[in-house]
C-alpha cells in the first residue's frame, strides 16, 4: 500500500472541512402566472440553473445568444499551458469567445457557451488518426447541431472555429440553422515567423529532407522549433482551414474582413466584439441564415475560392455546408466552369509565385480587396446579404473607401516592405506574373467520374510553353501512405525516381477515411527531384500540397475504380491545360510500349481489380461506417455528407435478410 497511498488518499485535514448543505441563490424567479401555465418545464427549469450558475435573478428574461466554438486546451490567466491543445488554432479561441461573450453582455444580452474541439490534420499526418480526420467533421457537424437544438431559448447562434475540419463543421451546423441569426467568427491565423523562418507548411518536411540528405539533423531541430511564431491561430499557409475562413467570409457568414485576422491581436479580438454586435443586430432585423446563404451566396463563394486559389479539399466541404443550407449542391461542372472564368489574383503560401503568409493577404485587404477585382469583372452577385446586414455591393463600397483598409495595406508596405498590390493583384498584373486558374478536374480511363489538381501550383518549370503539362511515365504503384513514404526515403524495397507516376491507392473513404496525404506531397515539393515525379491517388490533399498531385480519383479502388487496377510498370499519360483547365489521366502502355488511351480503355475492362485491394488493417469500424453512409448519399462529389433521403431510399430497397 505504500508505493499507492498518494493515489488513495491525500493527508491533509482541511480536506474534510467540506459543506453538504448551502442556501442556494438569493432573490426570486422572475416568474408570472402564464409563465407557471403554458411555458415548458425545460425553460423554467433553465432559469433555475441559470441563477444557480451565478446569474443574477433581475437578467433573467433578457434575449439568449450561444456562443459554440472549437476551443481546446486549458490556458492559465497569462496564456501559459496548463493542458495543451490538440493544435495552435484552438488554442486561443476561447479569447473570442470571451471577447463576444462580454460584448453580448454589455448590450445587455445574456451569453452561453459551448465547445467541441477539433484534431489537427498536421498532428495525424502519417499516423491512422488521418483516417477519423474527415469522418470527425461530420460528427462535429452532428454534435453541434444537437448543441444549438438543444439550447431552445437561444435567439441566435455565434460560431467561433478556426482549422482544417472545425471550421468546416462548424459551417455546416450553422448552415443547417435556416430560420435563426447565425454569425461565423473565423478563428485567425498564426503570425508570420522572422525572415528564414520555415513555415508550419514546410516544417512538415524535415523527415523527409533529412532522410534524403538535404538537411542536418541540428537544422532539423532548429527549423522545428521555431515554426509556430505565435501560440494561437490556423496555420500560415492558405491551405484548407485558412480557405474555409475565406470562403465563410464570401458566403456572408462572416463580418466584412474577418477571414484571415492575426490570432492574439487586438483586431481579432475586436473582430469576435463586432461579430457578437452584428448578432444582435441580425437578431434585431429578422435576417435569418437561409437569407445569407443562398444558390448566389455560394456562387460568389466558389468564385473567391478561385481568386485565391484555395484548397481542394472545399470540394468536399462546400457541397456539404450547402446540402445542410437546403440549396442545390454545386457539382464538378459548376467548379468547371466557374474556374474557367476566374482568375487567381492572389499570391499566397503555398501557391506562389513569392508565396506570402496569410497575414499578409489580410494586411493587404483580404477577402473584400479581391472582391474589388472581381466585382469590376462583374464575376458577383452583389445582392447577397451578409453577416453585417448589408448586401454585398454596400460592403464593397465602404470597403474602398474605408479607413481600415488604408491604414492596413499601409501598414503592409512601410512596416513589412510589401507592396499590398504584389499580393493581392489586379488581373493585369496576376497574368504578369503568371498567376494561372486554380482547379483543373481531369477525367480519363483512370478518373472515369473525375479527379482534381489544383493546376495553378505545379511547378513551371515542368509546365510547356503553351502552360499544359504533359507527362508519360511508368506506374509504382502503393496500397498504404508509409510505403510510398518509404520509397520516397528510399529505405524501402522500392524506390521512387524522377519520371515516375506515385499510384496511391486504396486511400479514399472506403479505405481509409480518404485520408490527406501531405506527407508525400510535401516530401515532393521539398526534394529537388520531386517536382519530376506525378502523383495519383484516390485520397486527398492537404490544403499546402503542391506539384503534379491528382486526387479524388473517382470512383476509388475499392468501390470498382480502374484505378485499383494498375500494375507497377503500367505506362500512365497525365496531361493538364493550365489555361483551358481541362485534363485527362490515362493508362496508355505498359512493359511492351505506349499503345495510346484507346488500348488502356480496353485493357482496364479486360482486367480484373488487383488481389491485394483492401481497406486499410486499422480503419475504424465507425469510419466504415461513414464511408458506407457517405457513399450512400453522393460519395466525394456530393460533400461526403449523410443525406437521409438517399441512405433510406437505398436501404428499403434492399432491405437487409431476415
Amino acid at each position: 500500500m505504500t508505493a499507492h497511498a498518494s493515489l488513495l488518499e491525500t493527508n491533509d485535514p482541511a480536506l474534510y472541512d467540506l459543506n453538504a448543505r448551502a442556501a442556494g441563490p438569493s432573490g426570486a424567479l422572475p416568474l408570472t402566472d402564464d409563465m407557471l401555465r403554458s411555458a415548458p418545464s425545460g425553460d423554467l427549469f433553465g432559469w433555475t440553473q441559470n441563477v444557480g450558475m451565478g446569474l443574477p435573478a433581475d437578467q433573467l428574461g433578457r434575449k439568449e445568444f450561444l456562443i459554440l466554438s472549437t476551443h481546446g486546451g486549458l490556458r492559465g490567466e497569462n496564456g501559459e499551458p496548463i493542458a495543451l491543445g490538440y493544435h495552435s488554432g484552438h488554442w486561443e479561441v476561447g479569447l473570442l469567445v470571451k471577447a463576444a461573450a462580454e460584448e453580448f453582455t454589455r448590450l445587455g444580452f445574456t451569453p452561453f457557451a459551448g465547445a467541441v474541439t477539433d484534431p489537427c490534420d498536421g498532428r495525424s499526418q502519417g499516423t491512422t488518426g488521418m483516417y477519423d480526420s474527415l469522418p470527425y467533421r461530420n460528427d462535429s457537424a452532428l454534435v453541434l447541431r444537437r448543441l444549438m437544438r438543444s439550447h431552445p431559448t437561444r435567439s441566435g447562434i455565434l460560431g467561433v472555429a478556426t482549422c482544417d475540419k472545425g471550421l468546416p463543421a462548424m459551417m455546416m451546423a450553422l448552415a443547417a440553422m435556416h430560420r435563426l441569426p447565425t454569425v461565423l467568427v473565423p478563428g485567425g491565423v498564426m503570425l508570420a515567423g522572422l525572415p528564414g523562418t520555415e513555415d508550419t507548411g514546410k516544417v512538415q518536411t524535415i523527415g523527409a529532407r533529412f532522410a534524403n540528405g538535404e538537411i542536418t539533423l541540428e537544422q532539423a531541430a532548429e527549423a522545428g522549433c521555431h515554426s509556430c511564431a505565435s501560440p494561437g491561430g490556423g496555420c500560415q499557409f492558405l491551405g484548407t482551414a485558412a480557405t474555409s475562413q475565406v470562403v465563410g467570409e464570401a458566403l456572408g457568414m462572416s463580418l466584412p474582413h474577418s477571414a484571415l485576422a492575426p490570432s492574439g491581436q487586438p483586431i481579432w479580438l475586436d473582430m469576435a466584439r463586432r461579430s457578437a454586435r452584428a448578432l444582435g443586430v441580425l437578431t434585431h432585423r429578422g435576417i435569418t441564415t437561409n437569407q445569407i446563404l443562398t444558390e448566389a451566396a455560394f456562387r460568389n463563394a466558389i468564385t473567391v475560392h478561385a481568386a485565391f486559389g484555395g484548397s481542394t479539399n472545399l470540394l468536399l466541404h462546400i457541397p456539404a455546408i450547402a446540402f445542410y443550407a437546403g440549396v442545390p449542391r454545386p457539382k464538378i461542372d459548376d467548379w468547371i466552369r466557374i474556374n474557367r472564368q476566374v482568375p487567381r489574383l492572389v499570391d499566397a503560401l503555398p501557391n506562389g509565385p513569392m508565396g506570402y503568409p496569410t497575414i499578409m493577404t489580410f494586411l493587404a485587404g483580404g477577402v473584400p480587396e479581391v472582391m474589388l477585382h472581381l466585382r469590376a469583372m462583374n464575376l458577383l452577385e452583389l445582392d447577397c446579404l451578409t453577416a453585417s446586414g448589408m448586401r454585398l455591393g454596400e460592403v464593397l463600397d465602404w470597403w474602398q473607401t474605408s479607413d481600415r483598409r488604408k491604414r492596413l495595406r499601409d501598414r503592409l508596405a512601410e512596416k513589412e516592405g510589401i507592396n499590398p498590390d504584389d499580393v493581392i493583384m489586379s488581373p493585369e498584373r496576376a497574368r504578369e506574373k503568371g498567376l494561372t486558374a486554380t482547379v483543373t478536374f481531369p477525367r480519363g480511363n483512370l478518373a472515369p467520374e473525375g479527379s482534381v489538381i489544383k493546376s495553378t501550383s505545379i511547378d513551371r518549370s515542368v509546365v510547356d510553353a503553351d502552360n499544359v503539362y504533359r507527362k508519360t511515365g511508368p506506374a509504382k504503384v502503393f496500397l498504404t501512405e508509409r510505403s510510398a513514404i518509404a520509397a520516397l526515403k528510399g529505405t524501402g524495397p522500392v524506390k521512387v525516381v524522377p519520371g515516375d507516376v506515385l499510384v496511391l491507392c486504396c486511400r479514399g473513404p472506403l479505405g481509409s477515411g480518404m485520408e490527406e496525404t501531405y506527407q508525400v506531397t510535401s516530401a515532393l515539393k521539398h526534394l529537388p527531384w520531386g517536382k519530376h515525379v506525378a502523383v495519383i491517388t484516390d485520397a486527398r490533399f492537404s490544403g499546402v500540397s503542391t506539384g503534379a498531385c491528382i486526387g479524388h480519383v473517382s470512383p476509388e479502388a475499392l468501390a470498382g475504380g480502374p484505378i485499383g487496377k494498375l500494375r507497377d510498370g503500367d505506362l500512365i499519360h497525365i496531361e493538364v491545360d493550365r489555361e483551358r483547365l481541362a485534363g485527362s489521366i490515362d493508362l496508355v502502355g505498359d512493359a511492351t510500349g505506349n499503345h495510346g488511351p484507346e488500348w488502356g480503355t480496353a485493357e482496364l475492362a479486360r482486367r480484373s481489380p488487383r488481389p491485394d485491394l483492401a481497406p486499410d488493417v486499422d480503419l475504424p469500424a465507425d469510419t466504415r461506417l461513414w464511408a458506407i453512409l457517405q457513399n450512400a448519399s453522393g460519395g466525394v462529389w456530393g460533400g461526403c455528407v449523410y443525406d437521409p433521403d438517399a441512405i433510406a431510399a437505398k436501404l428499403l430497397a434492399n432491405p437487409p435478410a431476415n
